[in-house]
């Protein structure tokens, strides 16, 4: 096998190596015996006995070394793995050796220590491993030398395992481009500390002093979880000095992959919001999933895709993948099948896609009898506000009557989980998508009290990086050169990012126990301006200079201000901090929901949007259609980010209180 060190040193093959091994082995018996007598040999005495030791060892550690494929091998990528292999040639070695030594004393070696063999083969494979890693050691130190002046100088901030790791790759792989030369970190036990022979020069207030002194090309955020304001304090120091700035994504992203620079990205706006990291009770929700046959319905969305990712970690029966777009169902197919391989799982998890619209009740009806699923999560509805203020009748037949579809296949067979999820637009809602997943929300809560089993709902806000959010839009917008369009300058939204939303949902499913709404903790709700500000900075512009931002009037449906409770409902805290549980949720679905809904879907086919919202504000206490034209918004000046627009908890007081009885009963009519 060939190989080269560097341009500098010559080719070697590994039958150089052998002869370097050879030659090795046939001094260290010399050196063991004068290491066992302190250096006082009588040749005279020994000189028989040492030449046949030396030649008969010397095959049997060739011997051994032949056997673990110590002549295959590619040293110049000597590693751990390599170190544990010449480990166990020693080993194998010393007890070879030993062996051999007692069945030649009597006869040809008699008069040599008993321990030589025992000296012999640590000695010969210590210099054995040091030849080799000496190979690995010059190519780095080659590689290092020819990159040294083209490789950015990096500080790493933050000094946990995650920038550690970050530093042994670039270490490793000079060829990276990547210089470390210090840490930063805001633990003051850690100052002035040495890890992998970097220092820990200060905290995060001292990046600017550093990047000058230190003549500092680029900073690698290494924190992935650490709050979001800890993160936007660190971009703004850093933009300040007018260093480019990287950073490992959130936990969320990496919580199934190791640490890498693969992994270093671009500062995203996801970053800056970042919240503390979900604790999510693993086992709880792997004992829930493990084994069944679960449906996830909108598989294909954002939500939808993240939470199969999920699933796919608790090692269920069959993932059923039901969607309306065929591409995106292929995608996330493709993606899950892959990882199937990757975990290398002999009965790996079936990946089953299902192309279906709920609308269509015998379509559906044709999945639930071939895959009979234990459990499923609804995700598919139309969620974009005004799109359905003006196509109301599709709101009603894909969010309303799809969900109807749903839950009525899921008594019929017997389906013991189902999970929907829901959105805070559908508290006390002022638009027809909000309304109808408000109604969808009582049709789930309906099949609970019918059924007795556990079905409920999951409300949350707005997530970052879906394919509704507007974060993508102002993307797009920045892409084109601006201007960024904001309907309105007090108008604020919760965030979660999906990981962390998906999370909840799957521990929420573990908590229910049927006919309960599940209300995640949003957090502080944030200024749809501040985040254009944000992602304004993030792009590289200057806002009123080179970017603008323009006010366009709230469209069709649209509030100020998302809410987060309904009048009547009762929140009580449950036993994971993000989660609160509406517990009288049940109790306060109407009595004529069947007869309205049926009135709903006869106006939809009907195409009649005056009808659908007059029912819908007889079905659907708090709905308050409303129509606000645009108006005249004066250009943003030039100013700095905003702070977060609340700083006070949107959570009321909550104590904790009995859970009602839940009705039971199944309605086989459903």
């Amino acid at each position: 096998m060939l190989f080269k060190l560097s341009g500098r040193l010559p080719y070697l093959r590994n039958r150089h190596v052998l002869l370097a091994d050879i030659a090795i082995f046939l001094v260290s018996p010399l050196l063991a015996l004068g290491l066992r007598l302190d250096g006082a040999i009588n040749f005279q005495a020994y000189y028989p006995q040492l030449v046949w030791f030396t030649l008969a060892f010397l095959l049997v550690k060739l011997g051994v070394l032949g056997l673990f494929g110590g002549y295959r091998r590619c040293w110049r990528y000597a590693s751990v793995d390599e170190l544990q292999q010449l480990t166990l040639m020693m080993v194998a070695a010393i007890v070879l050796q030993t062996l051999a030594f007692d069945l030649l004393s009597p006869s040809l070696l008699d008069g040599l220590p008993r321990s030589l063999p025992l000296l012999d083969a640590i000695l010969g494979f210590l210099l054995v491993g040091a030849l080799r890693f000496r190979i690995r050691a010059l190519e780095r130190l080659s590689q290092s030398r020819r990159t040294f002046f083209r490789r950015d100088r990096v500080l790493v901030v933050g000094a946990g395992s995650a920038g550690v790791s970050l530093v042994q790759e670039m270490q490793r792989n000079p060829s990276l481009g990547l210089r470390p030369v210090a840490f930063v970190d805001d633990d003051p036990a850690k100052l002035h500390l040495r890890i992998r022979k970097l220092p820990v020069e200060g905290n995060r207030s001292q990046i600017a002093e550093l990047v000058r002194s230190l003549h500092i090309r680029k900073v690698i955020i290494a924190m992935p979880t650490v709050a979001g304001d800890v993160i936007r304090e660190t971009v703004e120091i850093c933009q300040r000095a007018g260093v480019q700035t990287s950073t490992l994504p959130g936990i969320h992203e990496i919580l199934n992959g190791r640490v890498s620079l693969g992994r270093v990205r671009d500062v995203q706006i996801e970053d800056l919001l970042r919240r503390d990291p979900v604790q999510m009770d693993v086992e709880q929700v792997a004992n829930l999933v493990c084994g069944k046959r679960v449906l996830v319905t909108g598989a294909g969305g954002s939500i939808g895709s993240e939470l199969c990712r999920q699933l796919l970690q608790c090692h269920p029966q069959e993932i059923i993948l039901v969607g309306h777009g065929e591409n995106s169902i292929f995608n996330i197919q493709q993606e899950l099948e892959k990882a199937v391989k990757t975990l290398g799982a002999q009965n790996g998890p079936q990946i089953s896609p299902f192309i279906a619209d709920i609308r269509f009740r015998h379509r559906l009806e044709c999945g639930f009898s071939r895959f009979r699923p234990q459990m499923v999560f609804h995700a598919a509805a139309h969620k974009h506000v005004p799109m359905m203020e003006s196509n109301a009748p599709e709101a009603v037949t894909n969010n309303i009557i799809g969900t109807q579809n749903l839950v009525t296949l899921a008594q019929r067979y017997q389906v013991e989980h189902f999970v929907m999820i829901s959105t805070d637009k559908a508290v006390n809602p002022t638009n027809i998508m909000g309304a109808s997943k408000r109604v969808a929300e009582m049709l789930v809560l309906q099949a609970a009290q019918q059924s007795g089993r556990h079905y409920e709902v999951v409300r949350f806000g707005n997530v970052l990086g879906s394919r509704g959010s507007v974060v993508p839009t102002f993307k797009r917008q920045i892409a084109e050169g601006g201007p960024i369009t904001v309907t309105h300058p007090e108008i604020c939204r919760y965030f979660m990012t999906i990981p962390e939303a998906v999370q909840l949902v799957l521990q929420a499913a573990t908590m229910g126990q049927g006919g309960e709404i599940f209300m995640l903790d949003m957090g502080q709700p944030v200024k749809i301006v501040d985040l254009a500000k944000e992602l304004i900075r993030l792009s590289g512009y200057e806002l009123g200079k080179t970017m603008q931002i323009v006010f366009t009037g709230l469209r069709p449906g649209e509030k100020l201000y998302e809410e987060l409770f309904i009048g009547g409902e009762q929140y009580t805290a449950t036993r994971h901090k993000k989660l609160f549980v509406v517990t009288n949720a049940s109790g306060i679905v109407p009595t004529q929901l069947d007869r309205l809904v049926r009135a709903l879907n006869r106006a939809a086919l009907r195409h009649d949007p005056a009808e659908i919202t007059f029912l819908l504000e007889q079905l659907v206490p708090g709905f308050k259609p409303q129509y606000q034209p645009p108006v005249t918004m004066p250009e943003l000046a030039p100013e700095s980010v905003a702070e977060p627009v609340a700083k006070r908890s949107p959570w009321p007081a909550i104590e904790k209180r009995p859970m009602p009885a839940l009705a039971v009963g199944y309605d086989q009519t459903a």
